[in-house]
């Protein structure tokens, strides 16, 4: 079965910080791109980062830029996100999403509503607070 199995999240104050870990079964991540995106109740699902496997390439979004940290582990068909300097306006629920290279790239450069990835992981809840 092909599917993105997701880890990570959960409840952290201000400040802190968190790692997501997003998972290939059933194939792998060589020719993709990897994105981060995230759903705040009421709030359309928006872009915070990805990585271009084929050349390591990567993409934040201003929001994050500066805080979150996008890395990759081939040989385990993994990629992270770690949150740093969390802020209650990043509680969310994170999902991972594998799709075309050049496509992951205009969803993000455009801010596009999101669509055309092949594959998502299930969703992990991040709750920054108090």
């Amino acid at each position: 079965q092909l599917q993105l199995v997701q880890s990570g999240g959960g409840l952290v104050q201000p400040g802190g910080s968190l790692r997501l870990s997003c998972a290939a079964s059933g194939f792998t991540f060589d020719h993709y791109a990897i994105g981060w995106f995230r759903q705040a109740p009421g709030k359309e699902r928006e872009g915070v980062s990805y990585v271009n496997m084929i050349d390591g390439s990567t993409y934040y979004a201003d929001s994050v830029k500066g805080r979150f940290t996008i890395s990759r582990d081939n040989a385990k068909n993994t990629v992270y996100l770690q949150m740093n300097s969390l802020k209650p306006e990043d509680t969310a629920v994170y999902y991972c999403a594998a799709g075309p290279p050049g496509h992951t790239s205009l969803l993000f450069r455009t801010k596009s509503p999101v669509y055309g990835m092949n594959y998502w992981g299930k969703g992990t809840l991040v709750t920054v607070s108090s």
